[in-house]
């Protein structure tokens, strides 16, 4: 089969790195793809949101099946374009992806068919949410309804802090469209987790479960970034866990969306948090994390093509899913400056010279253009560095062995990704 990968960050190199090793696929394409990329398959010079480009060129290269690493295509609807045109594609069409694209209505979802979630006001005035906040204690959590890459989440402490945030984002439109509404929600404590499933409409498959550090220094301070690493399995995720988590969580939701005749095909991830009322919902989103891509998909050991040939088919009940009980450790080397302004450009040194069990993920690279096989930086998050280990300290050992040896200008990473992962899981967190 030949598969397209929409994409150009480290989960779409994780996605395909897996797919190389499919015994289903018989030649691989990335749109766009990256350094890293291009030594797997073909990279396709087409953006991710050229939706008529991107399926013009699956139709001419007879693609078998579209994979989409990020959420913006899907909220745009390229499944309903794809399946359209009759060509299969793996990821929820934009009714169903509105679990992401519309913190509002999620938690419409979650209320109706009783999932358990903290509890939230919705604002489409920022009078009316500046009086809200007036009345109620801090913390408390402002969200932006719609999209905004990961960074439209804001853990107010203090009221003032409170307010300066809608001012950002009804006001001052830091996130365009996506702040026209906000949801105003409790602040809530407890071990904070990210759990993927593959769901092939009213099937959720078995999960599996990772950390991530969103502050972009130690100890979790600084602004929040797209993600600065992540390891898997937490230490606290346990089999009932899963189980419970599956029956309350993924699997309603999923009945949820298939009645209201939008079934969800994808990869399917809950944001929770692991409360003394048991674990509730803080965010869904409708693909695969970044950067727990990097530490979940190396502990995949089932045939990622025959998952996806599966999920898209109907398939995935009768289909064997298997998670190694390794962990996996993943660093992110980023730009100077990220995530505000830096440079890029700048060559990157070391990335030869890692441990052969180790693995690189790309991001933001591509190769130079002066004839030889140089790469440079082209973005903030440019690469992540993950190692596998029979425990959590050696795959930390291991990753941090190696993340050292790759350099460029400005080159920075955080240095206590799963540190004391027991104690972090344990840490309150909102």
């Amino acid at each position: 089969m030949r598969f397209l990968v929409v994409g150009g960050g480290s989960r779409e190199h994780a996605i395909a790195w897996r797919l190389s090793a499919s015994t289903l696929v018989t030649e691989l394409l990335i749109a766009p793809g990256n350094a890293g990329t291009a030594r797997l398959g073909r990279n396709v010079p087409i953006g991710t949101e050229d939706i008529e480009s991107l399926l013009d060129f699956a139709r001419e290269n007879s693609v078998d099946v579209t994979v989409v690493g990020p959420e913006t295509p899907l909220a745009a609807g390229i499944a309903d374009r794809f399946d359209e045109a009759g060509m299969t594609l793996f990821g929820p069409t934009s009714a169903a992806a509105r679990i992401e694209s519309s913190k509002s209505f999620a938690k419409d979802l979650m209320i109706r068919y009783g999932v358990p979630t903290g509890l939230a006001g919705r604002f489409d005035e920022y009078e009316t949410a500046a009086t809200h906040v007036a009345g109620v204690s801090t913390p408390i959590v402002i969200k932006a309804d719609g999209l905004a890459a990961g960074k439209g989440v804001v853990i107010a402490q203090s009221r003032d802090e409170a307010m300066q945030a809608l001012r950002r984002i009804m006001i001052e439109r830091e996130f365009g469209a996506a702040g026209e509404t906000v949801l105003i929600e409790e602040y809530l404590e407890g071990r904070e987790v990210s759990v993927f499933a593959f769901v092939d409409g009213d099937f959720v498959s078995s999960l599996t479960a990772a950390c991530d550090y969103k502050r972009v220094g130690n100890g979790d301070i600084g602004p929040n970034t797209g993600g600065m690493g992540s390891f898997s399995p937490p230490p606290f995720w346990t089999s009932e866990l899963e189980s419970r988590v599956r029956r309350e969580i993924l699997e309603p939701i999923a009945h949820g969306l298939h009645e209201m005749g939008s079934p969800f095909r994808g990869m399917l991830y809950a944001g929770l948090m692991l409360t003394d009322d048991g674990p509730k919902v803080v965010e869904f989103n409708c693909r695969l994390g970044d950067p727990e891509a990097q530490a979940v998909l190396p502990r995949l050991r089932t045939d990622l093509g025959e998952l996806i040939a599966a999920a898209v088919a109907g398939g995935l009940e009768s289909t064997h899913l298997e998670w190694s009980t390794e962990a996996c450790v993943s660093v992110v080397v980023a730009s100077g400056g990220y995530p505000g302004a830096y440079s890029t450009g700048c060559r990157i040194d070391g990335l030869e010279s890692l441990d052969d069990d180790v693995l690189v993920f790309h991001a933001g690279t591509r190769a130079a253009q002066n004839g030889e096989e140089t790469i440079v930086t082209d973005g903030g998050r440019v690469l992540t560095v993950s190692a596998l280990g029979e425990t959590m300290d050696e795959a930390r050992r291991k990753a941090y062995a190696n993340v050292g040896r790759v350099r460029f200008d400005g080159s920075f990473y955080r240095s206590d990704i799963a540190a004391a992962s027991d104690e972090r899981a344990a840490s309150v967190t909102g």
